[in-house]
């Protein structure tokens, strides 16, 4: 409702602008006052133009106002201040569009490719993982509300020095063979189908990951060195393919790849296909990507300086002299021959958009639902989605790797691919560490120096760390606990369901509600806490307001469906219910309520889901503070009770739509 307003509001002054001035597509700014007796929109565009018309903001904002006149949907307009226009809703014809969810459609357009998750198979997935996953889901849902395609890829480096170091441990730390690492894996899946995801291959190599990591430490200065290039030459053989430490990788990536899925999965997040870096490399990406960067002269080939040999990325605006190199040119290409990250990944990311002229093979790969997630082969099923060619392209991906994403953007420019280049979005995100109170519940020793500290950072590779499922475990049982304690009379079965929907409601909530470039120091008090700006609060606003309906032996769309029948009939009955100061927290509610277009508007602008999670709590705060002070099912007045139940009913509409977006239950109890 609000942003709609907004706009109608907009396009009237840009309509006085081009009639009144000659000014055509001019931008107007719209803002939203702090107070509401500043009324509901202002608009500082007479500031903006007074040096443009040569006169004080004041007189502009004094004829922008005299020409409007009546705009539908407002009752009025002010100037204020230095020139600031103000505009006053006509509040009873802006909850008759709340009510009836009117205002900004959706409108089909737009092929976006979001990639997130993204972790390496060599282990069990981590809390920070968790803050990654969840962003981009988040981001994939509200994409998918301003009804946009979505494609969701979680990229699978399944050839990289991480799953090298696994097979490493595998193969040299442990001496096992190809056989029993299979059989292994087998074992593996077989007890974690009855003793649960502890017995999975994905924690196995946690430890061992770790214990590799030291190894390559230990020992004297040969011993070192020659564990070093075991280390790479496992990682060239992983590479090549086509050999016994291949296959190991392939058993040990696979496997832990689905365990990765189905964590995921307990967060309601799913994915559409995954690549793999296998095929990037198999299927010559990168033979395709380089012939199309030398030739669009993207790339170059140094013949001298400390980059001789290798094949480097020219930088726009550096022009270097004759005889003179460029020392701080991006290598692409290696001396001896081989491809670095950015190289795989610009390659990549011209098969995303559709210009690298070769694609994957596909296959089923894991099953949700009615519906396959498919995973990149090198000769696939003939019938299969497609994928690819996508207008639009968010990775999210943290904010170290903000220099390589960049070169990808640098060279999709250089080859003439600028309008792709200025869809490509880094969603990037700063780290998940732990505060020192968590990092003891979990069992780690923390020393007394660190107690004090404000968060400890966490190390898959060191072995310090919260494996993603223990920490979901945990907050699981926390939360059993207290519904066990307050909702003694449920049945086993409702009572677990509704504590995995209060701890996953806590957890994705509270990886939402800080912008992404806060850094997250994870607490599990903080998290479950049904007080304060938490995943649980809004939940039990949600629950009190269905106790509310059931205590009134009615239900939210019977009420919202006799409001609004009656609402168009008794404008000035309900108008007098948002008058008043006694009436300015309903309106406000109301206000808030009408947000939902603006808000959705706003998250994907900036790629900051952080601004629904803001909204939701308000919305739920706002509410409890009406629920307090407004006694809705004791209300002798009829009409004011239908209207203070009818604001209920638009509230946990939007509460349950905003949760729904943020990936979070609306569970019945707590």
């Amino acid at each position: 409702m609000v942003l709609e307003l907004q706009k109608r509001l907009g396009d009237a002054i840009r309509a006085v602008l081009n009639e009144k001035y000659g000014l055509a597509d001019e931008t107007v700014p719209i803002e939203t006052p702090p107070d509401l007796r500043f009324g509901e929109i202002a608009t500082p565009v007479a500031l903006q133009l007074a040096r443009k018309l040569r006169k004080a903001p004041k007189v502009i904002a004094q004829e922008i106002v005299a020409a409007l006149g009546s705009v539908e949907g407002f009752a009025g307009f002010e100037v204020a201040g230095a020139g600031y226009i103000n505009a006053r809703l006509e509040r009873s014809s802006a909850i008759q569009l709340v009510v009836r969810a009117e205002g900004l459609r959706p409108t089909a357009g737009g092929h976006a490719l979001v990639e997130h998750t993204s972790i390496n198979p060599n282990k069990a997935a981590h809390i920070g993982h968790l803050r990654n996953a969840i962003l981009g889901d988040t981001f994939v849902r509200l994409l998918r509300a301003a009804g946009q395609k979505v494609d969701v890829q979680n990229y699978i480096d399944n050839t990289g020095v991480q799953v090298a170091d696994v097979v490493v441990g595998f193969l040299h730390v442990e001496g096992k063979t190809l056989a029993q690492v299979r059989e292994l894996v087998a074992a593996c899946e077989r007890r974690a189908a009855t003793e649960g995801h502890k017995a999975g291959i994905d924690y196995s190599c946690w430890d061992l990951y770790a214990r590799t990591s030291q190894w390559y430490g230990e020992g004297s200065e040969e011993e070192q060195a020659a564990r070093k290039k075991l280390r790479y030459d496992t990682l060239h053989a992983i590479e090549h393919g086509g050999n016994q430490t291949a296959e190991v990788a392939e058993l040990i990536s696979t496997a832990v790849l689905k365990r990765h899925l189905e964590t995921m999965l307990r967060l309601g997040i799913e994915y559409d296909f995954l690549p793999r870096e296998s095929e990037i490399l198999h299927l010559k990406f990168w033979e395709a990507a380089f012939e199309q960067l030398k030739n669009s002269g993207v790339l170059y080939f140094e013949e001298q300086g400390k980059n001789k040999g290798c094949w480097v990325m020219t930088r726009p605006g550096v022009e270097i002299a004759a005889g003179e190199t460029d020392e701080e040119a991006k290598v692409i290409v290696r001396s001896n021959g081989t491809v670095t990250y950015v190289g795989k990944d610009i390659a990549y990311h011209l098969w995303k958009f559709g210009l690298l002229g070769r694609d994957f093979g596909y296959k089923p790969f894991f099953r949700y639902g009615d519906r396959e997630c498919w995973i990149s082969t090198t000769d696939g099923e003939k019938e299969h989605p497609h994928f690819g060619g996508a207008t639009a392209i968010y990775n999210v991906i943290d904010a170290r790797q903000a220099d390589p994403q960049a070169n990808v953007i640098q060279a999709l420019r250089g080859m003439g691919h600028s309008a792709e280049a200025d869809h490509y979005t880094h969603f990037s995100y700063e780290m998940v560490a732990l505060t020192p109170r968590c990092a003891v519940e979990l069992g780690y020793t923390v020393a007394e120096e660190d107690l004090s500290r404000p968060y400890i950072e966490v190390s898959g590779r060191k072995g310090f760390g919260v494996k993603a499922d223990d920490l979901i475990d945990k907050l699981i049982a926390a939360t059993r606990a207290e519904v066990d304690a307050r909702q003694p009379a449920r049945s086993e079965a409702e009572r677990q369901k509704i504590a995995e929907q209060i701890a996953i409601g806590a957890l994705r909530y509270f990886m939402l509600k800080y912008t992404r470039n806060s850094v997250i120091a994870f607490d599990f008090k903080d998290a479950l806490s049904f007080e304060g700006e938490t995943g649980p609060y809004i939940q039990y606003a949600v629950v009190r307001i269905r106790n509310i309906f059931r205590k009134g032996e009615t239900t939210p769309e019977a009420v919202l469906a006799e409001f609004a029948k009656a609402a168009s009939q008794r404008v000035s009955e309900f108008a007098s219910q948002l008058s008043g100061a006694d009436n300015e927290d309903i309106w406000a509610l109301w206000l808030r309520a009408g947000r939902f277009s603006l808000v959705l508007d706003q998250c994907i602008g900036a790629s900051e889901p952080a601004y629904l999670a803001k909204h939701a709590f308000q919305l739920a705060q706002e509410f409890n503070n009406f629920y307090h002070k407004h006694h809705i099912l004791t209300e002798e007045d009829a009409g004011r009770k239908t209207f203070l139940l009818a604001t209920a009913a638009v509230v946990l509409r939007e509460l349950v739509k905003a949760l729904a977006l943020l990936g979070i239950e609306s569970p019945e109890a707590m």
